[in-house]
């Protein structure tokens, strides 16, 4: 699959992310030189994470049949170290419906281990960039 980030000229820095039929607006604030037209790269990065353990729960609640009716997550971000090396995300899970405890432990378990979670905890991510050729 590929995914296609095009500027939009008539913007400071706007670009749009076209993945699939769908379009996320993406832009920086004004203190990084943008118009707030849209999330920013890192906010990007957060909301996969969120979104994944929301889709992952619903998953599997479905699946074994748990009565969750509300899923939300929360991402919060600490960025303060990421020039050394250390990026710090903090989920929380809010639940609705008519769950056990056993049943909501059962559904952190699973958001814990939801794929973009182990893909940003175990695995080794290699980026190649590359430039186009000139077009003639």
């Amino acid at each position: 699959m590929t995914i296609t980030i095009t500027r939009d000229r008539s913007h400071k820095m706007k670009h749009t992310a076209t993945v699939r039929q769908h379009a996320i607006a993406l832009d920086e604030p004004a203190s990084n030189g943008g118009e707030d037209l849209g999330v920013g790269p890192h906010d990007l990065y957060d909301s996969a994470l969120g979104a994944c353990k929301a889709l992952t729960v619903l998953w599997y609640a479905q699946r074994k049949q748990i009565p969750v009716e509300d899923i939300r997550v929360t991402v919060e971000r600490d960025d303060g170290e990421e020039r050394k090396g250390i990026y710090r995300l903090r989920t929380v899970l809010h639940l609705g419906g008519a769950l056990s405890d056993a049943q909501r432990q059962e559904l952190l378990a699973v958001a814990g281990k939801c794929p973009l979670h182990k893909l940003m905890t175990q695995a080794k991510t290699e980026v190649l960039t590359e430039l186009a050729p000139v077009a003639a």
